[in-house]
């Protein structure tokens, strides 16, 4: 009994050891800038509220951070940048999973605008903005992606999704936005759901907390 009771010991202790050691091991994948991190956060505090010209609300935002952090993606893709809000989150977190974003938009204004953005908030260096027609470059891009976030014009959702679909890794996470709501039953939005839901190796869900997100995991390339 009493040799039961050492080895059942020794084991709980290892067990606790290897717990202890993993930890630390997992949270070591993610690079820590507190700098930058302080830069990002007083911007967004600065600018908070201010995201009007066809931009996520913050909560939406913080949604796609935490996704990329959770899933450690590295290789992202915008299809619609605007001035930049949701790209700032994106490119936030892929500050820590040692990943960058390709984002694009059409049109100049909000390109220059984002840019300045990005640079103020400090994460140009994560960011390769782009300014060009999305429904040529995005079929172009080469890719491989492993996050995918689209807000762009939403009759062509389900192009862009079948665009880049090919190119996202397994394990890849598509989030569409604004597909929820008055739009989710008309047009662009409800074509676009009702062909994600149909393919059988993509996995969809719907956040409604903000403006409405979809998010598709690839599960396998057929």
């Amino acid at each position: 009994m009493r040799t039961k009771m050492v080895v059942g010991s020794v084991i709980f202790s290892l067990i606790l050891f290897i717990s202890c050691m993993v930890r630390p091991l997992q949270s070591q994948n993610l690079k820590e800038n507190r700098s930058l991190d302080e830069k990002v956060k007083e911007f967004l505090d600065s600018h908070a509220g201010q995201w009007h010209d066809m931009n996520v609300p913050a909560n939406d935002g913080k949604l796609l951070y935490d996704l990329i952090i959770k899933n450690k993606y590295t290789k992202a893709l915008e299809i619609g940048t605007s001035t930049g809000h949701s790209a700032i989150w994106i490119a936030w977190a892929l500050s820590k999973t040692g990943g960058k974003l390709i984002t694009i938009d059409i049109d100049e204004s909000r390109f220059k605008e984002a840019l300045k953005n990005f640079k103020e908030s400090g994460l140009s260096d994560y960011i390769d903005s782009r300014l060009a027609d999305a429904h040529d470059l995005v079929k172009e891009l080469s890719g491989p992606f492993d996050f995918v976030f689209s807000d762009a014009d939403k009759e062509w959702y389900k192009q862009y999704f079948k665009d880049v679909a090919p190119k996202l890794r397994v394990g890849g996470c598509f989030t569409a936005h604004n597909v929820s709501g008055r739009r989710a039953g008309y047009g662009g939005i409800k074509e676009f759901t009702e062909y994600v839901l149909s393919l059988k190796n993509f996995e969809t869900t719907f956040n409604n907390s903000g403006a409405g997100l979809s998010i598709s995991y690839k599960r396998s390339e057929k």
